[in-house]
């Protein structure tokens, strides 16, 4: 098939979050399966320091918001992750510094709305053959607010490709005012609480949602809850449509096998697999990520459980719910602790101060290390993510693969990639980690006991780290349903 894969950033020559990296995973394994992907992304100044060398393609003439614009289609010349890259050269628009949202001081650029906008126009030039590629893809596939409206540009094309549009967060619904609706010169009809009319205002990312073939979401249960009221932050009514007319599905992201494989991995300095060293290795590995956090430890530092946190040191990560519940973990257990991420200031302080009064047990690195992060994961024994909310997440999958078993809240990817350590479940070979259903931080508090309760029973333990290494996660996987969902008649 011919898939053009439209997004704001892809790994590894921009990158935000967790949407770069699906944008780079998933072409790849698409690739891998023979299929004609081109990945087509604004040409932010980064982003071309980071390609190397290009080639122009084409240029074309867009208009909106007052002004015609000219596109430049430039083809990097290698390719990062197999497929080919294109990138859409405006220089007013997308040559600035800072990252692709944001200006160096972290605010918002005043034009995003009329830069995403003019970028769907352009992506749409080129799903038309208009662009002079002498390419025409049989699906475009956008994401997020910032290529929602690539979907909707293109319902009014006859024929067209067909088109799936995918919400990785839909806490950011691309909203704007009606004056760039007007700018954009979208139809009239399209100012309807049923079309794009979000309260009074532009929401991008409903473009994506009424218009597209197919909507998905990064997880089956992420598609479920973002149809309740309480998720669904007012475009639950959409949404429930959507589904109704059986265009929502949810697909788990893949997770980059390459990059995170503890018996390959250059960042940790004792590798292993399921099949070997997993338990010595990881000794070893708990010894090094002590010694720098703290220096040399003793063996019955050694000995603990240590339980790890990588990520934003904000509420919906659950960070609350750990200072909550770590004063009873400290004086009723022996484990100890390691967080590395940054956030707000309010928890930033509080983990500086835990450490403090705790230097043998509590070590905290403010800001984020790639290599102590994969670090952590392998030498850790025990992962704590219990997010609010997870439309998909990844680090409960790399704990999977590094034989450290994660405790999560029952929601969205983390509620679908990690099965509870119930005795039922261990007896059955399923159990991979530990669930706890109501985000308290006596829910997290009684399940991290219950953890380090079967932690001392080595046997169970290792069957329990061994049942979540031998778990798929790759991309492979979720590059197959989403070529059954292009094919399916419902695009």
């Amino acid at each position: 098939m011919k898939i053009l894969f439209a997004t704001s950033e892809v790994y590894p020559l921009i990158k935000t979050g967790g949407l770069a990296d699906v944008s780079s995973g998933l072409p790849a394994a698409l690739h891998a399966l023979g299929e004609d992907v081109r990945v087509v992304i604004p040409a932010y100044r980064d982003a071309l320091s980071a390609v190397g060398a290009v080639e122009e393609l084409a240029r074309f003439a867009v208009s909106g918001c007052g002004v015609t614009r000219t596109v430049t289609v430039l083809l990097a010349v290698e390719k990062p992750f197999g497929a080919e890259v294109l990138l859409l050269a405006v220089d007013d628009l997308f040559n600035r510094p800072g990252n692709p949202y944001q200006n160096s001081d972290g605010e918002d650029w005043w034009d995003n709305g009329e830069r995403f906008g003019l970028f769907s126009r352009a992506v749409v030039e080129i799903a038309m053959d208009r662009a002079g590629l002498r390419w025409q893809p049989d699906v475009v596939h956008s994401h997020d607010w910032q290529t929602g409206l690539v979907p909707a540009f293109l319902s009014l094309e006859t024929p067209r490709p067909r088109t799936v549009f995918t919400i990785h967060n839909l806490s950011y619904p691309g909203r704007f005012p009606y004056a760039l609706f007007a700018g954009l010169g979208l139809p009239a009809d399209w100012w309807h609480y049923t079309k794009l009319e979000f309260y009074n205002s532009l929401s991008m990312i409903k473009g994506g949602i009424v218009f597209a073939d197919q909507v998905t979401t990064v997880s089956p249960s992420y598609a479920d809850e973002i149809c309740l009221p309480e998720h669904g932050l007012g475009l639950d009514g959409a949404l429930q449509q959507c589904r109704d007319e059986q265009r929502l599905s949810g697909i788990i992201n893949g997770m980059d096998t390459q990059v995170w494989n503890p018996a390959t991995d250059e960042h940790i300095p004792y590798r292993y697999s399921v099949q070997k060293g997993r338990v010595a290795q990881k000794k070893r590995n708990k010894q090094a990520l002590l010694t720098q956090m703290a220096g040399p430890q003793s063996e019955a530092a050694l000995a603990a459980p240590l339980c790890g946190f990588v990520g934003r040191l904000v509420e919906q990560k659950g960070i609350d719910l750990i200072v909550d519940a770590v004063a009873d973990w400290l004086e009723n257990t022996d484990a100890c602790f390691v967080f590395i991420g940054s956030g707000q200031a309010v928890y930033e302080t509080l983990l500086r101060e835990l450490a403090e009064h705790h230097p043998q047990r509590v070590f905290v690195y403010i800001g984020y290390s790639e290599a102590m992060a994969h670090l952590l994961e392998a030498g850790c024994d025990l992962f704590l993510m219990p997010s609010r909310f997870e439309p998909c997440g990844l680090n409960q999958m790399y704990s999977l693969a590094y034989g450290t078993p994660p405790v999560v809240h029952a929601t969205g990817g983390l509620k679908d990639t990690v099965v509870d350590a119930t005795v039922d479940s261990l007896k059955q070979g399923d159990g991979t980690g530990f669930v706890f259903n109501v985000p308290t931080g006596e829910a997290l508090r009684d399940t991290v006991l219950r953890a380090l309760a079967l932690y001392q029973r080595p046997r169970s333990w290792q069957q329990l780290q061994k049942n979540g290494m031998l778990k798929d996660f790759s991309w492979q996987c979720s590059a197959e349903r989403y070529l059954e969902l292009y094919r399916s008649g419902g695009v």
